[in-house]
């Protein structure tokens, strides 16, 4: 069993930074439902399964009927999730609580990715999949106890080389396609059905107390419903919620199901019946059609987690009606019909979050949109789009909160097909694109940027503005995901496209010219990128003048790509003029001109003239230190370059007490096991062994590679380039 120890997190990547205590938890795990069972017949062997280094699979007891609506899936398998991860925090059998929304790959990676901030208390650097991967690593070797829930895998793809593992861990996946899962997995399915006629039977009785007499035909109704727990929690929160007994419900229902089967061979499933009197009975409590609408929004967006300010914002109260005034509605107004659709059975009110957070079941949504008119759909697709935009924060500092955004355009773009595509590519969609970017979601971003410009081509057309835009963020993915060549043809045609309509001297031209130069820097393709940003930089020369920012700028890139041509006196020579300009214009410690002077140094380092970088470098460490402070990443890494170039110019003592102090220093802000630190004790392992100090360069060594066996996942190039440094030293 954990013990609640309340001490600094060790986690995934290092130490944790001050202020994170254990036991953590990550993810917003669903509230228990009102009334909620454990199962002890039908889920008995679940909890007894769920042991250190398990993993536990819970899919539909019974294969889908032959329909659209795969109603079996709603057997209450997150529930039992829910149950059983806040069982093993309770009991503290678990030191560390993750809850993933496993419906996507961007999901699943902004999952990891918040947990590995939460175990840490900083925020890792790098690509998402790096993240994970190096969080899924730790979790293999940690020796805490922890429980990771993947809550509705929807496809085993979005989890590849992602599995979590290890001795001290257990992994709880709820999914409605186990067919789906890797072989090895399949053994660990365990079916959830209906529950047994007395769970629901306990579970009815223990729900109806206000109102003992609601509980005649209690047994009836029971069976009629097949034990289903949606149908169970639909029909009772219709009865406690009305004058009804469980006689009267059953009447309805078997009437209501004798017209919704109109001469099939077998009647529809319980659920597909009882969501309608919820759907009436909300209808009757909201007569001015406030619930209908409020129901249609949350159809559209994702169930597992819609911010409550959605809601509230000015896209959707303007369609709400104040029943006093008959003006438009304010926020009390729609939380009062949020409330009423909870009491139907409907949604439910989540108000340990902030914003509260509305969950809908999946299916019940697929449900309603099936019914819902064409013009109905269309308003709640343009309205929730609308609201969406509103509720985006500009910056986006809870990455929580901007996954469950990101996953509610997903679903409304699922709902609303090209309902968001009238007049131009509706704003949330390009907002939510640019929030994977800015999440480095390098993968899910290249695949949404581009469907985006397939459906932008198909509906706008190749030359509409919004489909250059598109095409230009899909490039950029691509580059940011190491997929020159891939970016390359994308840049090439929205160059051309925007030469051909705007002229080749137009801003935006040389703009899209200047992206082609950096794709073809990224390629390698070096004599056709500096041939590319020539042309740019005398572009911006005549366009914009000497000394516009826009023209330094692209000085930059062409140094940038004469250094990687290995044509080193062209980059010296631009550096320098650069530094000069933006020396003037930005001043001398301004980020801009400090970068570019450690470009500089870099270029005097990759042309071996050592003393004219250290010169520059010290420079830059001496403006950053001033600048933003000595704990800065920026710092700590300017320091680590002075200590190469003195290292290079064979100053042992001076290099190696600046790598010394760059190690401490990474060390206390990022946590021994960081990768960054982890690069940093190598190259003090390296200085020792320069400077003959062998013992202290092979324990460095050695500690380094068992620290990157241990959080880094198996085959990480850097741990076997460590490995191969501690063999070629030891023997």
């Amino acid at each position: 069993m954990a013990v609640d120890s309340r001490l600094p997190a060790e986690g995934p990547g290092g130490t944790a930074g001050e202020g994170v205590l254990w036991p953590v938890r990550s993810g917003s795990v669903p509230p228990l439902a009102e009334g909620f069972i454990s199962r002890p017949e039908t889920a008995a062997g679940i909890a007894a399964a769920l042991v250190p280094g398990s993993t536990v699979i819970l899919a539909p007891g019974r294969d889908a009927p032959d329909a659209a609506l795969n109603w079996p899936g709603s057997c209450g398998k997150t529930q039992l999730a829910v149950g059983l991860a806040e069982s093993l925090w309770q009991s503290r059998e678990v030191e560390l609580l993750v809850w993933v929304v496993a419906t996507s790959r961007a999901s699943v990676l902004a999952g990891y990715v918040a947990a590995t901030v939460a175990a840490m208390g900083t925020v890792p650097e790098g690509d998402a999949e790096a993240v994970a991967a190096r969080f899924v690593g730790w979790l293999s070797e940690t020796n805490r106890d922890w429980l990771l829930v993947l809550d509705d895998l929807s496809d085993a793809a979005d989890i590849a080389d992602l599995w979590p593992a290890g001795p001290t861990g257990r992994v709880l996946v709820t999914t409605t396609d186990s067919a789906g899962l890797p072989g090895d997995y399949r053994q660990s399915v365990r079916p959830v059905g209906a529950f047994s006629r007395r769970e629901a039977l306990s579970y009815l009785m223990g729900r109806l107390i206000a109102d003992t007499d609601q509980r005649l035909g209690a047994i009836d109704l029971v069976e009629d419903l097949a034990c289903e727990p949606l149908a169970l929690a639909q029909a009772i929160a219709v009865i406690t919620n009305s004058a009804m007994s469980c006689r009267d419900y059953r009447g309805y229902f078997m009437r209501r199901r004798e017209q919704l089967t109109d001469g099939a061979d077998a009647g529809p499933p319980p659920p597909a019946v009882t969501w309608t009197f919820s759907f009436e009975h909300a209808d009757r409590l909201s007569p001015d059609g406030a619930a209908q609408s409020l129901l249609a929004l949350a159809a559209v967006n994702d169930g597992h987690g819609i911010p409550g300010s959605l809601f509230m914002t000015s896209a959707v109260l303007r369609y709400v009606v104040d029943e006093a005034t008959g003006g438009p509605a304010g926020p009390d107004r729609a939380q009062a019909v949020l409330r009423i659709l909870e009491q139907a059975g409907l949604v439910t009110i989540d108000m340990a979050t902030t914003p509260p957070t509305i969950r809908m079941n999946p299916v019940l949504q697929q449900a309603v949109r099936g019914v819902m008119p064409d013009d109905l759909l269309e308003w709640a697709a343009k309205t929730s789009a609308d609201a969406l935009l509103e509720t985006w924060p500009n910056e986006e500092a809870q990455a929580w909160q901007a996954s469950v955004l990101r996953s509610c355009v997903a679903s409304l773009q699922q709902a609303a097909g090209d309902l968001l595509w009238a007049g131009g590519c509706h704003p949330v969609l390009l907002r939510a694109g640019r929030s994977l970017d800015g999440a480095h979601l390098t993968g899910p971003a290249v695949e949404y940027w581009k469907e985006l410009a397939t459906v932008s081509d198909r509906i706008l057309g190749s030359g509409h503005p919004d489909t250059l835009v598109i095409c230009n963020r899909l490039a950029g993915a691509l580059l940011a995901a190491g997929r020159a060549e891939d970016a390359i043809p994308w840049v090439q045609w929205v160059l051309a496209d925007r030469a051909r309509a705007l002229g080749p001297a137009h801003p935006d031209t040389i703009a899209a010219r200047l992206n082609l130069g950096r794709a073809l820097v990224a390629a390698n393709k070096l004599d056709d990128a500096i041939t590319v940003l020539r042309g740019t930089v005398g572009d911006y020369e005549r366009a914009r003048g000497n000394d516009h920012l826009d023209t330094v700028g692209a000085r930059d890139e062409l140094a940038a790509a004469y250094r990687a041509a290995a044509q080193f006196s062209d980059a010296t020579r631009l550096y320098r003029r650069s530094l000069t300009d933006r020396e003037r214009i930005q001043g001398a410690r301004h980020a801009d001109t400090i970068h570019i002077r450690e470009q500089l140094a870099e270029a005097f380092m990759a042309d071996d003239k050592i003393k004219d970088a250290i010169n520059q470098y010290k420079r830059a460490l001496g403006d950053r230190e001033r600048t933003f402070g000595a704990d800065h990443l920026d710092t700590m890494r300017a320091r680590g370059n002075l200590a190469a170039a003195y290292h290079s110019a064979g100053k042992m003592a001076t290099a190696m007490q600046l790598y010394e102090q760059t190690c401490a220093d990474y060390e206390r802000v990022l946590g021994a096991d960081h990768p960054d630190t982890l690069a940093r004790r190598a190259n003090l392992a390296h200085a020792y062994y320069s400077a003959g100090r062998l013992s202290d360069a092979i324990s460095l060594l050695r500690d380094t590679v068992a620290r990157c066996e241990r959080t880094l996942p198996p085959g990480d190039p850097f741990t076997e380039t460590v490995r191969e440094s501690l063999t070629n030293i030891a023997g």
